[in-house]
Parts: structure tokens; C-alpha cells; sequence
């Protein structure tokens, strides 16, 4: 059974002494790659998030700096962190923040990566003041750089911990090998990583790493990026400014073939009484209690939704019928295209 049901125990992040509701909200699609989006709803959203009771609210500064397309208009480097702290204000003891540093955009609309120990420290006082608030709960180091050692980038990271601008710390798709040498350096609370039951990359080697070193792994896409809601017909088709136009997932035969095992998870789920993606996000909280999902919405009613996962049960056999129909051998199409700016860098 799944043992993250509504009045279930709170989950921790890694060693941190923080401990959050089993079901975050990822706020990326607020700014950028899925169209455009109201940032007066978008607050609202963030906001009534709240009141369902909601706590881990998961940002980054590169929220907003580039769209699905190179060359197309942009939120701006820093929006979605200013969105977050608009929403709460008079609210901030209510919400365990993440954010994130490294990753940068160029004037072409690429990306780079600074894991450079000044830079940390600078990206972290700027995150402070959009997100109008004076500590991190949980400081990400986005993407690897790969001309700084990770215990160099993670030492400075530990400084701010030390000084009280950040209470953990995390990284961002990394192997086990990295893991390790980063926890060596100051315990890693939480890994974030994309993980669902069409994306189960993790499985083989990551999650089991996670495990022996006590760190939490956050799921971002746990929802596929909306496939696994059964959001999609057939005929569905993406404007050139959202993300999921790239994806080789979503493209022609590929995208026909993933939506008929959808069209089984509904059947399964119709049964239950619970919608697609509520049994998706059940699979990801039944597989053990270390494991945050952070769907991402514009809509409350969504959030809503997602947060009444928690108390969706599965058996034993429910968890292993689901997990065999999304057997990574029946999905088709890889996870990123070759237009992606920030590979990987998204929530859902």
C-alpha cells in the first residue's frame, strides 16, 4: 500500500531536518517553455497552493531566461523567482523554498554552466533578493560545470549554509560518482532529477545511490510533461514555443504509440476512481518514503489534484501491473531533441 496517504507521516529532505508534504509544486512553466503564462495567476496559483497545504515550491534564476525556441521573446533571467516571492509575502513561514544556480543564457539564446565559487555566492545574494527573502531552504546546484571540480562549486555552497543564507543543499542530474564525491564535501539533501513512469532512467543506479547516502530524490516531469494526465488527444500539436515541440516523445509515431499506454493507465485509473495522473504520481510515492514529486500547474484545481495523490493507495500488484505497462522498453522517443537550450532543466 502506499503510505502516503493524507495524514501519513511528513517527508524529510535527506539529513536537513527539513520535512515537507510528499507533493511539491514546480513552478518552471510560470515563465517559460510552455507558452506564455498570466503572472497575476500565476501568484494566485502559488498562493492558493498554499491554503491545500502545498509546502516545497521549486524555482530556479533561470526560470524565464529562454524559450523553447532560440531567439524567441523571453520572461527574463530572475522572473520566476520574482514571481515566487511576490506570492509570498505574508506567507514566507509557510513554503520550503528551492531555487537554483549555474545555469546562465547567452545574448544567442544557449546556455552555460557556472559552478565557480564566486559565482555561487553571487547567484545565491541575487536569488535572495528577488525571492525577498534572507534564507534558501534548499539551494540546487543546477548543472554541473564541467571545468570546476563538484567539491570546489559544493564547498562554497557549504559556506552558505554556514553563514545561514542557505539550510541545504542539492544538485540537479547527476550520477552516482558525483553524488558521492559531493556529499564527501557536505551532505547533499536532495537530488532533483527527472523520474516518472514513462522516464525511469533513475532506477538502475541513481536512486539506489540516493538511498545509501540518505539523500531525497525530487521527481521533476513525475506528470511526463502532461502526457501521463491524458491531457493529449491524437491530434494534439504543440505551438513552436513550447517545449514539448522538441521532444522526440511527442512527435509523430512516437507520440501515437505513448498515448495508447496512456490510454491504458486511464482505464486503470477509471477504475480506482482517481484520475491518470493522481495514479501516476501514486507510483511515484509508493515506490519508498524518499521520494518529492513536484508536478508543475498554472491552476489551482490541478494543484489541487495533484496534491489529492497522497491519498491514492496502491497494492503490491497494482505498483508492478503499472510499472510493467510503462516498462522502459515500451516507450518510444528519447528525452530530448537537439533544439533544447538547458537539457533536462524543466518540471514539468
Amino acid at each position: 500500500m502506499n503510505n502516503n496517504t493524507a495524514g501519513a507521516a511528513r517527508t524529510p529532505l535527506g539529513g536537513s531536518g527539513i520535512t515537507v508534504r510528499p507533493v511539491g509544486l514546480g513552478l518552471m512553466g510560470m515563465s517559460q517553455f510552455y507558452g506564455a503564462a498570466d503572472p497575476e495567476a500565476s501568484v494566485a496559483t502559488i498562493r492558493d497552493a498554499i491554503e491545500a497545504g502545498v509546502e516545497l515550491f521549486d524555482t530556479s534564476d533561470y526560470y524565464g531566461a529562454s524559450s523553447a525556441t532560440p531567439g524567441r521573446p523571453v520572461a527574463g533571467f530572475g522572473h520566476n523567482e520574482e514571481l515566487l516571492g511576490r506570492a509570498l509575502r505574508g506567507r514566507r513561514d509557510q513554503a520550503v523554498v528551492a531555487t537554483k544556480f549555474s545555469a546562465r543564457p547567452t545574448p544567442e539564446g544557449r546556455s552555460f554552466f557556472d559552478g565557480r565559487p564566486e559565482y555561487v555566492r553571487a547567484a545565491c545574494e541575487a536569488s535572495l533578493k528577488r525571492l525577498s527573502t534572507d534564507r534558501i531552504d534548499l539551494y540546487y546546484y543546477h548543472r554541473l560545470d564541467p571545468a570546476v571540480p563538484v567539491e570546489d562549486t559544493v564547498g562554497a555552497m557549504a559556506e552558505l549554509v554556514a553563514e545561514g543564507k542557505v539550510r541545504a543543499i542539492g544538485l540537479s542530474e547527476v550520477g552516482p560518482e558525483i553524488l558521492r564525491r559531493a556529499h564527501a564535501v557536505h551532505p547533499v539533501a536532495a537530488l532533483q532529477s527527472e523520474y516518472s513512469l514513462w522516464e525511469r532512467g533513475v532506477e538502475t543506479a541513481v536512486l539506489p545511490e540516493c538511498r545509501r547516502l540518505g539523500i531525497t530524490l525530487v521527481p521533476y516531469s513525475p506528470l511526463g510533461r502532461g502526457m501521463l494526465t491524458g491531457a493529449f488527444s491524437r491530434a494534439a500539436a504543440f505551438d513552436r514555443d513550447d517545449f514539448r515541440s522538441t521532444l522526440p516523445k511527442f512527435q509523430g509515431e512516437n507520440f501515437e504509440h505513448n498515448r495508447r499506454l496512456v490510454d491504458e493507465l486511464e482505464q486503470f485509473a477509471a477504475g480506482t476512481g482517481n484520475s491518470a495522473g493522481q495514479i501516476a504520481l501514486a507510483w511515484l510515492l509508493a515506490q519508498h518514503h524518499d521520494i518529492v514529486p513536484i508536478p508543475g500547474s498554472r491552476r489551482p484545481a490541478y494543484v489541487r489534484a495533484n496534491l489529492a495523490a497522497t491519498s491514492v493507495a496502491l497494492s503490491a500488484d497494482d505498483v508492478a501491473l503499472l510499472g510493467a505497462l510503462f516498462n522502459p522498453s515500451r516507450i518510444k522517443g528519447g528525452r530530448y531533441g537537439t533544439l533544447n537550450t538547458l537539457p533536462s532543466a524543466s518540471d514539468d
